[in-house]
């Protein structure tokens, strides 16, 4: 099961219900961030999940409303009793962004360690996903978006441990990925592996136009959760100029990859209700919603080759 919340949705700078750009994820009681804008650490007090769990920050770019909240999430982290490591990952110069935030933050009772993605994107893994940063297009500025896959073991194949000979007694701990012992026989999980299960995937990008990278990252994914910063198309000139997504090219992105659902996010300030405009983006893509502050999202596995389950709340 993966768990996401919206703990920020809105862009450029925070209205009284809507938070900086903060993503909650949440696996099996681990837990990591996307970006850390202004007011996360309030998002995470109202959400309840805990911040002594989190283990990674991903940072999609160093704009003021997708990072000013790393100092103030430090401190929060240092107050819970942290002392594991903290992984903060992001595009070169993150020393010296995540140095200039930290000026005001005392010595840490945990180590924090800086991973730098180069250019053309990383694989990496974290709470138990696999992860892909992508770059994106956001004008001059290394931006990424993270495709986030939770993998699932192939099923269990009654006929080859029959055929191998192992007691029922054992079958279990083979399902657990443990390694057994037959008559002194070395028994490995992936040798009474059945067909290959789906796992879930999930996407996360914001601060983009739509680009080939994006479109390449999206595919068949279970959930996209994508910038919808204007909704208007009288605001498709500030979309281009400034490198945002406007609701209905990302209700067309989520077309095109054939995704389970689709989740708007990083709103305009301008954007007073995003809700109003669904009916409209749901002629492109029906499976789409307007994501709000503290929003959650559980997906669990899906049947076959079914895409996950969802539910919001």
């Amino acid at each position: 099961m993966l768990e996401v919340c919206t703990l920020g949705t809105g862009g450029t700078l925070p209205l009284a219900d809507r938070a900086l750009s903060s993503l909650y994820v949440r696996v099996n009681g681990r837990s990591m961030l996307i970006d850390c804008g202004e007011g996360t650490q309030v998002g995470i007090r109202k959400l309840g999940w805990g911040f002594r769990c989190i283990e990674d920050v991903l940072l999609t770019h160093f704009h003021g409303d997708h990072c000013t909240g790393l100092a103030g999430l430090l401190l929060s982290l240092e107050k819970a009793g942290k002392t594991e490591t903290l992984h903060i990952w992001g595009p070169r110069g993150l020393k010296r962004v995540v140095e200039g935030l930290c000026v005001i933050v005392p010595p840490l009772s945990f180590p924090v360690l800086l991973h730098e993605l180069p250019p053309e994107g990383k694989e990496l893994e974290s709470v138990g996903l696999q992860i892909r940063a992508f770059p994106v297009d956001h004008g001059g500025i290394p931006c990424y978006g993270y495709r986030m896959t939770l993998p699932r073991k192939p099923e269990f194949s009654p006929e080859k441990a029959r055929a191998l000979d192992i007691p029922v007694t054992e079958w279990k701990r083979l399902q657990e990925g443990e390694t057994v012992r037959i008559h002194g026989r070395k028994i490995l999980p992936e040798e009474v592996a059945g067909k290959p299960r789906k796992g879930i995937t999930a996407v996360f990008s914001t601060d983009t136009r739509p680009c080939e990278t994006l479109d390449r990252y999206t595919r068949d994914a279970d959930l996209l959760i994508l910038e919808g910063m204007y909704a208007d198309e009288e605001k498709m000139p500030q979309a281009l100029k400034n490198h945002h997504m406007m609701f209905r090219e990302a209700a067309e992105t989520a077309r095109r990859a054939e995704a389970g659902a689709l989740l708007l996010t990083h709103f305009s300030t301008s954007l007073e209700d995003p809700e109003s405009h669904l009916e409209e983006t749901r002629k492109i893509f029906d499976k789409t919603w307007t994501a709000k502050d503290g929003e959650t999202v559980t997906l669990r596995y899906p049947r076959e080759e079914e895409k996950a389950w969802i539910s919001l709340c």
